[in-house]
């Protein structure tokens, strides 16, 4: 299984990049996916998931408070890839970004590790 994550970059405040999470080896329908990112000297913290698709419920999306109403998370399973759309950036967003899945989105608003497959990182940098 592999998880292969890009998008990152230096953006201006304000300005909007969009991470890509490209899976291998796994059924995207089976598992929660989403990010964590890591800035310095924080914690590693859950920004977002969305669920499988287990055919019973609808699409679930978790986001971190600070992410609501700025970052949009979706899923292409025709591509295996889950991708975070990241409006209005500030500085606060910068970090290095991990994308993760699990069998459970609690996972990534309970937990910061343990997940079962994770991905290399991606550097976002906020700055004018």
């Amino acid at each position: 299984v592999q998880l292969q994550a890009s998008g990152g970059g230096l953006v201006q405040p304000g300005g909007s990049l969009r991470l890509s999470c490209t899976t291998s080896g796994l059924t995207l329908d089976n598992y929660a996916i989403g990010w964590f990112r890591q800035a310095p000297g924080k914690e590693r913290e859950g920004v977002s998931c969305i669920n499988g698709n287990d055919g019973i419920n609808d699409v679930l999306a978790y986001y971190v408070d600070s992410a609501k109403g700025r970052f949009t998370i979706s899923r292409d399973n025709a591509k295996n890839t889950v991708y975070l759309q990241m409006n209005s950036l500030n500085p606060e967003d910068t970090a290095d970004y991990y994308c993760a899945a699990d069998g459970s989105m609690t996972s990534f608003y309970t937990r910061n590790s343990g997940l079962r497959y994770w991905g290399q990182g991606t550097l976002v940098t906020v700055s004018s």
